[in-house]
């Protein structure tokens, strides 16, 4: 590892952990909207909108960070980078919370459940390592799982879509379609997160 001379200043690092902790929040009320009665819909989806509110807030507070901090544990455009990604996989959140509420979509596939399941964990393990971000530390597990969730939630979008197709008239295929664009985007966006980390791992150790 590469030796660091000045020291550190983790602010950031610990807004980004905020910020994967949200997701984390978000696949939890998510998990609600999938259990819920599609009257309750348009309750929880406005919880999604809050928390999507609430992580662009702390994107924006790493910027403000960023700009007054002399001494950044990264890179400021490697911050900005992952704050970027996991704010896009809470859109991403927010869309499909959004999408089960403005369809009422009935009879969900357990494939959703599924997804969310990755994603929680994908959220999960971002939280931990985006703190230790300063230290280089037990990343390189982090990248290998992350990618390896990620390529499951490859496979589980694809028999989802199979079975869409199978099972659904074009309308009703195309609103559950919507649904599982959405929560591959999520994961996508947090393989988007691994990959950035990895970058940075071979950059600087």
């Amino acid at each position: 590892m590469r030796l660091r001379l000045f020291p550190q200043e983790n602010a950031g690092l610990e807004l980004l952990s905020r910020m994967g902790s949200q997701l984390v929040r978000g696949v939890g009320t998510l998990s609600e909207v999938l259990g819920a009665e599609p009257d309750d819909y348009n309750r929880l989806a406005e919880q999604m909108h809050q928390l999507e509110a609430e992580t662009t807030d702390l994107h924006f507070a790493l910027m403000t960070q960023m700009r007054t901090s002399f001494i950044n544990p990264l890179p400021r455009e490697d911050l900005y980078h992952l704050s970027l990604i996991l704010m896009s996989a809470m859109e991403a959140l927010d869309a499909a919370a959004e999408v089960l509420a403005l369809y009422r979509l009935g009879g969900i596939s357990g494939r959703a459940a599924e997804q969310l399941e990755v994603i929680g964990r994908q959220a999960e393990l971002t939280v931990g390592a985006m703190r230790r971000l300063a230290s280089l530390e037990e990343l390189e597990d982090y990248w290998i799982e992350m990618l390896r969730l990620a390529k499951r939630s490859e496979r589980t979008y694809r028999i989802w879509v199979s079975e869409l197709l199978r099972d659904h008239k074009p309308l009703t295929y195309a609103r559950h379609r919507d649904l599982a664009d959405q929560l591959l985007e999520a994961t996508t966006q947090l393989r988007r997160c691994a990959t950035a980390v990895g970058g940075i791992l071979v950059r600087e150790s």
